[in-house]
């Protein structure tokens, strides 16, 4: 289990590659990267995340660790980014291995969805309107609610 909190930038093929590289035993590898998301509607310039870096590698090590127990999975690890990040830039990497392809896949899901919703960062977007706080979704929670 890998948890990383960072503001430096990461690529995604490299941490795939290092990850898989330890996959001994496993049957199946997942691998999402979010990015930072812009509307063509209402284009986001950047992404500001703040975060308690020591509280955020606590947090997502305790979801990354519920995955690893509920879905039976050989490894995890999580990347998350926070500071200044542009439009297109990722922010999340998540990674799975398992011996089967569903436990990965669910994996990978239920630690998306676990992040979204009880991983500690403030996000603020700036754009040609100005900055803003992202609010909260209400999608997010149903998203985790499945896994209950």
């Amino acid at each position: 289990m890998r948890v990383r909190v960072q503001t430096e930038a990461f690529d995604a093929g490299t941490e795939s590659n290092a990850f898989l590289a330890g996959s001994s035993g496993a049957g199946a590898a997942v691998s999402f990267t979010g990015l930072v998301r812009s509307d063509p509607r209402d284009p986001v310039t950047t992404l500001t995340l703040e975060c308690y870096p020591e509280l955020a590698i606590n947090q997502i090590g305790a979801i990354v660790a519920m995955a690893i127990d509920r879905f039976s999975l050989l490894d995890a690890s999580v990347i998350h980014r926070y500071g200044t990040l542009a439009a297109g830039e990722p922010i999340v990497q998540v990674m799975t291995l398992s011996p089967h392809r569903k436990n990965a896949f669910e994996g990978a899901e239920f630690l998306m969805d676990f992040l979204k919703t009880d991983a500690p960062f403030w996000k603020k977007e700036t754009s040609s309107a100005g900055e803003r706080w992202v609010e909260h979704n209400a999608a997010d929670d149903t998203a985790k609610a499945r896994w209950r």
